[in-house]
């Protein structure tokens, strides 16, 4: 089985290297790849946005034409697969220090382990990162959450 998930994440890997230019000459961000390689349903997911918000179903659909061709000529993928390209959403899920900078200034919703390992869920302005926290500004203050112990964050709608 880790064979596997090392086969996969290679993959991921080339995919990322391999798409993300033509992503960026779009004038979008490369948000999330995911590759599941399903025997005949395999499936390759782009999920792309820009800093300030809002893919155009036009964008998807010209990023999906693009990255289809560029997939044909390279022939990495064995065999057939779907390719699928979307927004990650209103609510888009945060995963790196690069995300809490870029969605600075945006409400989001983080759940969080404390010091005594419970989860804590904290709700709040994103103010970006300084060294190893996730600066969050709250109705109470501004509050630094350590970025390794943040379990989930998604943009929220409002505070």
């Amino acid at each position: 089985m880790p064979a596997k998930a090392s086969n996969s994440n290679d993959m991921e890997s080339k995919l990322t290297e391999l798409l993300e230019p033509v992503v960026r000459s779009e004038g979008l961000m490369l948000v999330q790849l995911q590759w599941r390689p399903e025997g005949s349903g395999q499936v390759l997911r782009l999920f792309v946005d820009r800093p300030e918000g809002g893919v155009t179903l036009d964008e998807c659909t010209e990023v999906n034409r693009q990255a289809g061709d560029l997939l044909d000529v390279e022939d990495l993928i064995p065999g057939r697969y779907r390719l699928e390209v979307s927004s990650p959403g209103l609510t888009r899920r945060l995963k790196t220090r690069r995300d809490f900078e870029i969605f600075a200034g945006r409400p989001a919703r983080l759940i969080y382990l404390d010091q005594e390992g419970k989860s804590r869920t904290i709700k709040g302005v994103l103010m970006g990162c300084q060294g190893g926290d996730v600066l969050v500004q709250t109705p109470e203050g501004q509050r630094a959450i350590a970025l390794d112990q943040v379990a989930k964050a998604n943009l929220d709608l409002q505070i």
